[in-house]
């Protein structure tokens, strides 16, 4: 380690600052956020520095050693590489910090890239080695760090000390912070900047500490690639201590679930669901019950053929609390990674999405209206009953040489994609594996000219590998 992380207290201590110009007043910005007592030593100084007006002490001369004295700290951010020079010198010898700017090698301490949320600060440095790098993940922090977080960590000050009494044990209120920093009723109170309701909540929170309900979060896992998930789905399941997810929740996706979670499959795959809805109910019930906090984790959509909506039911009858994180759907996602629009002005002006399972009493779909022309008809769930639905779709109109798509695992690594026309159907569902959706419209035939994920040629088809199969017409 060649810098040890200091975070230092400036509040009315003397600090001097050498240099005047545009470099000057970057370096000004941040000692007089800290509140240190600003002393400037330069010639001149930019005219940007009015807006400090009456915050440091100006001397208009050039410097000399004898400006150190009294000072604790010194930078010097001149472009006079002899100036610059004196100043490391000088601060050296007298044993004060002294940072040159952009020069690590006469500089006893630096200035990392800063996200502020104060009281909560993140300091990122590299050394001087690789600034942009550093640049970089700051940018990555800023949009990970919640807006209000240091008004959190304030409401959390004024709350600690009650918690410290209601809770003794360490672990216990280690437990207390953790849930309720990651529960979305007070994310909630703090979006909407409700700090007395914040606050409230917190004191509520304690009083009932040791009998507290966990609750549930329904996530949206997406069509598969985990660089899909949302940023909120990521923060939840990274919170989550137990996860109860479907088949369709690919395994790249599980491994961003924290190490010490438990995880609970509740394998639903079309035609095998291995875990009865029933039994998927009482899990969530009984694990909520427990105070975990528990994170339903559902590929796609979750509102999407989910069945997300008669879990909630379920919550709320039983009086658990419980929130929703929205996914990207597969028509959404695996389409676009399939190269083919659900609308377009030519060819398609609305998209119509079913599912291919059948109704519990039976009913049948509405088929004239779905045979419906210029438009795109999505299937999930429809291979086991591919040969009806092309039997349906024909005999209601739609013509027999409507292009269609079956995509396979879409938006993963091994994503396939079998084309053919509405004729070929039931056959090509034979060749295909669930997960697959089923794209039928005109717009497929854009495939040719859109596909880009995994295609030969692309940049991403040694790395992704994905494949895409032609039936040829058996007419």
């Amino acid at each position: 380690m060649d810098y040890l992380p200091m975070f230092a207290k400036l509040e009315g201590r003397p600090v001097l600052l050498v240099g005047g110009g545009e470099v000057a007043l970057r370096k000004a910005r941040l000692l007089l956020a800290a509140g240190a007592r600003l002393t400037l030593v330069s010639p001149t100084i930019d005219g940007a520095f009015n807006e400090f007006h009456g915050r440091f002490t100006h001397l208009a001369e050039r410097f000399t050693p004898d400006h150190l004295a009294g000072h604790i700290l010194v930078v010097a951010a001149t472009d006079d590489l002899e100036v610059n020079a004196l100043v490391y010198q000088s601060a050296n010898q007298r044993g004060l910090f002294v940072n040159v700017v952009d020069d690590p090698v006469r500089s006893s301490f630096i200035f990392p890239s800063i996200i502020d949320r104060s009281p909560v600060v993140v300091a990122v440095s590299s050394g001087g080695k690789a600034p942009v790098l550093v640049r970089l993940l700051r940018e990555r922090l800023e949009s990970l760090l919640p807006r209000h977080l240091g008004g959190l960590a304030e409401l959390s000050g004024r709350v600690r000390g009650k918690a410290k009494q209601v809770l003794v044990s360490l672990s216990d209120r280690r437990r207390f912070w953790e849930r309720a920093f990651a529960s979305n009723t007070l994310g909630s109170l703090v979006e909407k900047q409700d700090w007395q309701g914040a606050e409230n909540w917190l004191n509520e929170g304690l009083d009932k500490a040791q009998t507290e309900v966990g609750e549930v979060v329904l996530v949206g896992a997406g069509p598969g690639d985990p660089g899909l998930l949302t940023l909120k789905a990521l923060q939840q399941i990274q919170q989550a201590e137990v996860v109860l997810y479907d088949q369709l929740v690919s395994p790249e996706i599980l491994d961003l679930v924290r190490r010490d979670a438990t995880l609970v499959s509740v394998g639903k795959k079309a035609g095998a669901h291995s875990v009865p809805q029933e039994e998927t109910n009482r899990l969530l019930v009984e694990y909520a019950r427990a105070g975990n906090r528990v994170v339903r984790l559902k590929g796609g959509d979750p509102f999407m053929f989910g069945r997300g909506g008669e879990e909630l039911e379920v919550l709320a009858a039983e009086g658990i609390p419980f929130s929703v994180v929205p996914g990207i759907t597969a028509a959404a996602g695996a389409t676009a990674y399939a190269g083919i629009p659900l609308t377009h002005r030519d060819y398609a002006q609305s998209a119509v999405f079913i599912t291919g399972h059948c109704q519990s009493d039976g009913k049948e779909p509405d088929w004239q209206q779905l045979a419906a022309t210029n438009q795109t008809l999505v299937i999930y769930m429809g291979l086991m009953r591919s040969e009806h639905i092309q039997q349906q779709l024909v005999s209601h109109g739609r013509r027999g040489s409507t292009p269609l798509a079956i995509i396979e695992r879409g938006t993963q690594a091994s994503q396939r994609v079998l084309t053919g026309t509405l004729n070929e159907l039931a056959t090509l569902a034979t060749q295909a594996q669930s997960p697959s959706l089923i794209v039928i419209g005109e717009v497929v035939a854009l495939r040719e000219q859109l596909a880009w994920f995994g295609e030969q040629g692309s940049a991403l088809s040694d790395e992704f590998g994905s494949t895409d199969l032609k039936l040829v017409s058996l007419a």
